[in-house]
């Protein structure tokens, strides 16, 4: 009934997910807010998991992975593919609430920063990393519900084989598709509790960010 291998390897796609994405999210969402004129088509093109239909994206990873390796390792249907495929679907979920984080930071304190003479990486190491640490905790929980929910990329691009490509996702389709409603209800209410506890967690827990405005509360 309760599908632990598709539950585990769910898990463990969002463990990876997170831990490749957010040092890259932390450096590219720091230099996001130091563009100008290419930033709204930077932003845009993040952005754009979120407008796109993940069977278009799906698409596209698998015309573009059909033939790609590595290490001899294909990236259609295996976990190497759908982990890759992982990565950019969530790259709005990883980037976007650190950059917000960012530039939620005071400007005097920024101004105070390079008056006391801090380097560009001392300001980055000990100003802006540390009052942007609920932006980056957020977007790892995000992060890490949102990859456990994905769906139709990873069919596309990994199929369902067991113990590879199979998530909690694709368990919930075939057990639907099986008649086993008992066990859909059971992984769906996992999936519900977790996206639950990540959206309160990131909208509660963490309270305002820095340089927000306490206008109007007592």
């Amino acid at each position: 009934m309760f599908d632990l291998e598709a539950t585990l390897l769910s898990f463990k796609l969002a463990l990876w997910t997170n831990a490749i994405l957010l040092p890259f999210g932390v450096l590219f969402a720091h230099q996001i807010i130091q563009l100008n004129k290419s930033k709204p088509w930077i932003e845009g093109l993040i952005a754009l998991p979120l407008v796109l239909p993940p069977t278009v994206l799906g698409y596209f990873f698998l015309v573009g992975f059909s033939d790609k390796t590595i290490y001899g390792i294909p990236l259609v249907f295996s976990f190497a593919g759908i982990l890759i495929a992982s990565l950019i679907v969530n790259l709005p979920f990883a980037i976007q609430p650190i950059q917000r984080a960012f530039e939620a930071i005071h400007p005097d304190i920024l101004e105070a920063a390079q008056v006391s003479g801090l380097s560009g990486w001392q300001m980055f190491r000990l100003i802006q990393l540390p009052l942007a640490w609920r932006g980056i905790t957020s977007a790892a929980v995000i992060t890490f519900a949102h990859t456990l929910g994905e769906f139709g990329v990873v069919l596309m691009v990994g199929g369902a084989i067991p113990g590879e490509t199979k998530t909690v996702s694709i368990s919930i389709y075939d057990k639907v598709q099986g008649f086993d409603t008992a066990g859909a209800g059971l992984l769906s209410l996992l999936l519900l509790v977790i996206s639950l506890c990540a959206i309160a967690f990131s909208y509660g827990v963490f309270g305002k960010m820095p340089g927000q405005s306490s206008r109007g509360q007592p």
